[in-house]
């Protein structure tokens, strides 16, 4: 999941693609597809499976690419979804791709959307996409909504977009009255994998925080309304229904959301106060609090990615320009500090990254997308320990301002397992 900040363009690291490009050249072998979206199209990576190194393996995608926010990957790994945000005279659209067994990507289809998208997820099944999207108020200097946000679902069909199945809006009724005028801008959302016996029920949460107290840029209520974490169950027909008790408050601006691949954990990001918001899922997919968090984070979190095999937790901090590393308590859920073996909680990125993703096929590559140093930053992962190092020849040019990546398992390689 991420959260996107103001573009400030800088030169194309021309240098790191020219080391990436002449890294083991008779001798790379391809673990992983890493698709990155900016401005400038939808960019196609191979990874190396050693050295975690990336070089592009085929040429830019530009159709149906205008201002890119999120994409989604289908868990057959055979279709990807590109949001894209409109103006605040036109609502924005999701283009979906064909995924080649090369990496090549082919567009389908393009579905225009009543609103401006920012998230998306797709269910563990590939049967429903859910997008997270608001009416557009004004882009300065960043997206506002107009009105509180909304969930949509739309039916899947072998990755072609279908109908609407169901859809509904962030809403404060009931809560406070406190908070019944606040305007709702959603910023993430997350699906249960619905793996194995702990499943707490098939939910769908969504964050979303409170634009009239809080507006990047703008000025901050000394009392700024608390930010929410949205949660639904999901019925026969795909029909969306309140979690018992949701909303539940998350911080202040809460900019990323993600469950973890046994049900068991929700984890959001706030933006605002520089922590990480841990939940237990409950019976009825009811969120708890746990109990020793908050958790700190560096400055300005802005996304969030759980590796594959559920152990590690790993969070981009926007301002710093750094990813943060913590494991996964098992029994409780709790972050733990650094993992590290330097000792050092911070990991340094290339400019403000604002998107984050783990390698499926091995679980040992993590690469953020940096939307101010025009990049992609690699690092390896120490499955053992959870710690991060560079990759070779990192950070990779990409095209303007990058806010969104995705990574596919390539060829025959097996994905990561998680046993509940």
């Amino acid at each position: 999941m991420k959260f996107s900040k103001l573009r400030q363009l800088s030169p194309v690291l021309s240098i790191g693609l020219l080391v990436a490009t002449l890294l083991t050249a008779c001798s790379i072998t391809t673990i992983d597809y890493v698709f990155v979206a900016s401005s400038s199209g939808i960019q196609t990576f191979a990874a190396d499976s050693q050295s975690g190194a990336l070089r592009t393996i085929a040429p830019t995608v530009t159709t149906g690419v205008s201002s890119p926010v999120a994409m989604a990957v289908t868990p057959d790994y055979a279709n990807i979804y590109l949001a894209n945000q409109g103006t605040s005279a036109t609502a924005g659209s999701i283009v979906h791709y064909a995924i080649g067994l090369n990496g090549v990507l082919t567009a389908k289809e393009t579905v225009p959307l009543l609103d401006n998208p920012v998230s998306m997820a797709v269910n563990s099944a590939g049967t429903y996409l859910y997008v997270a999207s608001c009416t557009v108020g004004s882009f300065s200097p960043s997206l506002t909504c107009a009105s509180s946000g909304k969930l949509s679902e739309y039916a899947l069909s072998s990755g072609v977009i279908g109908a609407m199945a169901s859809e509904s809006t962030l809403d404060l009724s009931g809560v406070s009255d406190a908070y019944a005028t606040d305007v709702l801008a959603p910023t993430g959302v997350t699906v249960l994998a619905n793996n194995g016996s702990n499943i707490k029920g098939n939910a769908v949460y969504v964050s979303a925080y409170d634009q009239t107290a809080y507006n990047p840029g703008g000025s901050t209520h000394s009392s700024a309304n608390p930010g929410w974490v949205f949660g639904f169950t999901i019925g026969s027909g795909g029909a969306l229904t309140p979690v018992t008790d949701s909303p539940y408050q998350a911080g202040i601006k809460p900019t990323a959301i993600v469950s973890d691949p046994t049900d068991r954990f929700v984890y959001a990001t706030d933006f605002a106060s520089n922590e990480l918001i841990g939940y237990t899922i409950l019976d009825g997919s009811k969120l708890g609090f746990m109990a020793s968090g908050p958790f700190k984070t560096g400055n300005e979190p802005s996304a969030i990615v759980i590796d594959p095999r559920g152990e590690f937790i790993y969070v981009t901090n926007a301002l710093d320009s750094t990813v943060s590393a913590y494991a996964i308590t098992q029994s409780t859920g709790n972050p733990t500090g650094s993992v590290n073996v330097t000792g050092s909680p911070f990991n340094t990125t290339d400019a403000t990254p604002v998107a984050l993703t783990v390698d499926p096929a091995l679980g040992r590559f993590i690469y953020t997308a940096n939307e101010v140093g025009d990049s992609l930053s690699g690092f390896r992962l120490d499955p053992t320990s959870g710690s991060l190092s560079p990759t070779q020849a990192t950070p990779y040019p990409t095209g303007s301002g990058p806010t969104a990546v995705v990574s596919i398992p390539h060829g025959n390689h097996a994905t990561q397992l998680v046993t509940p």
